[in-house]
């Protein structure tokens, strides 16, 4: 038996806003919360977890935060709801993560989607994108076989449409873009520090 939210439970929640004290709470500078998008597979929860480590700063993962509230895997929500069952429990776990003071959260690859999201996101901390091609992608994701998107006869091919669809969206919210590359994650979080002490995101 999982711990699974009732239909009726989910449309009742409502995403509060944050008053003017919570919103400067957030904001404070050099202490801001960092949120990391992107593509499945762009290295969210690796470079998050580095950087949490030497920002010492708490970390989530968004999906992992849903899994936990749930008491399932992603892939089983998307089973029993569908995506939009799925945005919609993504969206409301975003509201509780992103009140969270100085944190590093990475969200999903299609957080961005919807307009609420991006709103918290772009309202509550600094937005990160952390940009990946579409073969560096397919590399790291060819043999993972937990992601619902790419169940496909041609992830290859999947990877590439989402990519189409997302990557606008993800340049306009983010107020950083950092290319993950192929290097090491010791090494492309270092380079993500030294980016983010540049442009005074953090101290």
């Amino acid at each position: 038996m999982t711990d699974f939210l009732s239909a009726d439970l989910m449309q009742n929640e409502i995403l509060t806003p944050l008053s003017p004290a919570d919103l400067q709470r957030l904001l404070q500078p050099g202490h801001q919360s960092i949120f990391l998008i992107g593509m499945m597979g762009a290295g969210k929860t690796t470079l998050g977890r580095q950087l949490a480590r030497h920002l010492k700063r708490e970390f989530y993962d968004l999906d992992h935060e849903l899994e936990a509230r749930c008491g399932v895997p992603v892939a089983t929500i998307f089973d029993i709801e569908g995506e939009a069952g799925f945005r919609r429990r993504e969206t409301l776990e975003l509201d509780i993560c992103s009140r969270r003071p100085e944190i590093i959260l990475a969200t999903g690859g299609g957080a961005i989607l919807a307009e609420a999201n991006r709103h918290m996101l772009k309202e509550r901390g600094t937005v990160v994108y952390l940009r990946a091609n579409i073969n560096e992608l397919y590399r790291r994701l060819e043999r993972d076989k937990t992601r619902p998107l790419l169940q496909t006869a041609n992830p290859q091919e999947r990877i590439a449409s989402l990519l189409a669809e997302r990557e606008p969206i993800y340049e306009q919210l983010a107020d950083v873009v950092f290319e993950t590359g192929s290097a090491p994650v010791h090494l492309a979080a270092k380079q993500l520090l030294d980016v983010l002490k540049e442009q005074e995101v953090i101290s």
